[in-house]
């Protein structure tokens, strides 16, 4: 498992820049960089809306990977020791991105 750091803080899972989903997917099937990557487990935080699935969010986390040119990428599960997924003002999940990816 990735220790995971989200900068998506419009994200209904983001809890003070950790993951309270307990594991995500990252999409990229095609990426040859970070840019065509994307959280696919985004979902954006709306008034009154239900917020996360667990009560405290995870410093370390288990990532499904579809990037498979990615280095970190081990039979689609993310072998990083850190991971950072951005997106500043995301509206879906193709406004963010796993900042970790290297083309293998």
């Amino acid at each position: 498992m990735a220790e995971l750091k989200c900068g998506v803080e419009n994200c209904t899972y983001n809890k003070d820049k950790y993951c309270s989903k307990g594991d995500i997917m990252v999409g990229g099937k095609h990426a040859v960089n970070a840019g065509d990557t994307c959280c696919e487990s985004f979902v954006q935080k709306r008034e009154g809306a239900y917020t996360s699935s667990l009560d405290h969010p995870c410093k370390t986390i288990s990532i499904d990977c579809e990037a498979t040119k990615c280095v970190y990428n081990s039979n689609y599960k993310c072998h990083a020791e850190h991971v950072d997924i951005k997106g500043c003002g995301a509206c879906d999940c193709k406004g963010t991105e796993c900042a970790t990816f290297r083309e293998a």
